[in-house]
């Protein structure tokens, strides 16, 4: 799950001034460089940037870069995307699907996998590709979808990185990322940022879900106020907006001080495949996909079309004790300021303490995992926090 309080608003200033013209995303995507990214990062649109390293994998062509344009229109591209070294010397290689329209249009890049425990966000967007028909497209759709592979392995959230002892490296902390960082995860990133993501993406939807015991609603989490991103999120047929700018180290939001518009969808719990919000999630992005004018027909359903709550914070409740926690609301509920959310019980079945919710609004996470010690978030209550009223923190 992508998350977190801070709010950045020349990002917005940045991203209305620079779609203000047609192409000048792409012009100051090159001239501007992220925080943290390589000083000789690639150009956002190069002119035949694709390396081929020779290698094959099941039949996939490797590359170490990739520019769409050099692939053949109106066909499906599989393609393997080097990665960074492991520790034997070896490279992580991630799966890369081009749905490259018979005509030209705009590009639209979709990312699942950042976490490895988020197994929705991959189905969702395999789904997506899948239903796409490159003869009667224009432009060009890739998907990304299992950018942290090593945490892919054993389903679990974080990067398992040995350079400095046993690690976990929260992967969506890293981005845009530095070819030449310091851990493995910091290369991984930058690799994919500057070669495979940023120069093939004029809009990008990063997918994820809630973290291994913890589950979340179906929501997005986008900076509403600038336009290109709320005219995407609001075709979602889903019920809850987190409208915050996080901060930086997620994706979408390296995508988005680049210049690329970009939010961050979350889709139910992790480990699992949740079958009743992954078709919301594809129907939106589909939708996505014809207001850029890279699919014909009809839009389907949107957020016109159901309740939609949207929060500008997260109120996190955190259990002060250890034992068993009985939840008395569920996901989407609305709660009152004061309302009782859960109780806890030691081993003894006794009472050993009592949650409530300081704010009113609507429930967007709960722990899953039927036990919790001091300290572990039981519940996230999405609310909406006047402008002078600060920021609450929206952890893990």
């Amino acid at each position: 799950m992508s998350n977190g309080p801070e709010v950045h608003p020349n990002r917005r200033d940045f991203l209305i001034t620079t779609m203000a013209t047609a192409g000048a995303t792409a012009a100051l995507a090159v001239s501007t460089g992220a925080a943290g990214a390589e000083e000789a990062a690639p150009a956002a649109n190069p002119g035949s940037g694709t390396v081929y390293t020779g290698d094959v994998i099941q039949g996939k062509k490797v590359v170490s870069a990739l520019d769409v344009n050099d692939l053949a229109p109106g066909q499906k591209h599989f393609l393997y995307f080097q990665g960074v070294e492991m520790p034997s010397g070896q490279r992580w290689h991630v799966s890369v699907t081009v749905v490259r329209g018979a005509r030209p249009g705009r590009r639209v890049v979709l990312v699942s996998g950042v976490h490895g425990d988020e197994m929705s966000s991959i189905h969702t967007v395999q789904t997506v590709m899948n239903a796409l028909d490159p003869a009667q497209m224009s432009g060009t759709v890739m998907a990304v979808t299992d950018v942290a592979s090593p945490a892919i392995e054993s389903m679990q959230r974080r990067w398992p990185n040995y350079g400095r002892g046993s690690d976990l490296i929260d992967l969506n902390r890293e981005w845009p990322g530095n070819e030449n960082g310091i851990t493995a995860p910091s290369r991984h990133a930058g690799l994919l940022f500057n070669r495979l993501l940023r120069p093939n993406a004029d809009a990008a939807i990063d997918f994820h879900t809630g973290t291994t015991g913890f589950e979340v609603s179906a929501f997005n989490i986008a900076g509403m106020d600038v336009p290109e991103i709320k005219a995407m999120v609001d075709l979602f047929p889903v019920g809850q907006v987190f409208d915050n700018h996080v901060y930086p180290g997620v994706l979408h939001n390296a995508f988005v001080d680049v210049g690329i518009p970009s939010f961050c969808a979350e889709i139910g719990a992790a480990r699992v495949l949740d079958l009743d919000m992954i078709p919301l999630f594809v129907e939106g992005t589909l939708n996505v996909l014809k207001l850029h004018g890279i699919l014909p027909g009809p839009m389907g359903r949107t957020g016109r079309d159901v309740h939609v709550f949207v929060g500008n914070s997260a109120f996190p409740i955190l259990a002060t004790e250890g034992g068993l926690v009985e939840h008395l609301v569920k996901l989407n509920d609305k709660v009152e300021a004061g309302q009782k959310i859960a109780v806890q019980r030691n081993g003894f079945g006794e009472v050993v303490a009592e949650y409530a919710s300081g704010v009113a609004g609507e429930v967007t996470g709960q722990r899953s995992d039927a036990m919790a010690e001091p300290g572990n978030p039981l519940a996230f209550i999405l609310f909406h926090r006047g402008s002078a009223d600060g920021a609450e923190i929206y952890p893990e």
